[in-house]
């Protein structure tokens, strides 16, 4: 959202289309009426779930992440390795 003068603007919505099975379509529209959703907005916010929640990770895991001395430094390794090129992609 846009602020313009104390006044919240949204951008405009995009539009995206879906192709799935019968057997998909009927559990998403299931789990939408049951949480009395639209299936456009059900499929917007379990998106939006999905990618919060695999996407950042909870101060648990960082706390162990960081206290992980090995992980660290494998790391701190690879991304050594990648800036000076030491890297290669695999198809």
């Amino acid at each position: 959202m846009n602020t313009i003068d104390s006044i919240e603007v949204s951008a405009m919505a995009k539009t995206v289309t879906v192709r799935v099975d019968d057997t998909t379509y009927k559990r998403i529209k299931s789990a939408a009426d049951s949480e009395r959703r639209t299936i456009s907005n059900f499929i917007e916010y379990a998106t939006m779930a999905y990618v919060e929640s695999s996407t950042f990770v909870d101060d648990q895991e960082m706390k162990d992440i960081a206290g992980d001395k090995v992980l660290l430094k494998n790391l701190k390794k690879s991304m050594d390795d990648i800036k000076r090129g030491n890297y290669r992609i695999v198809k």
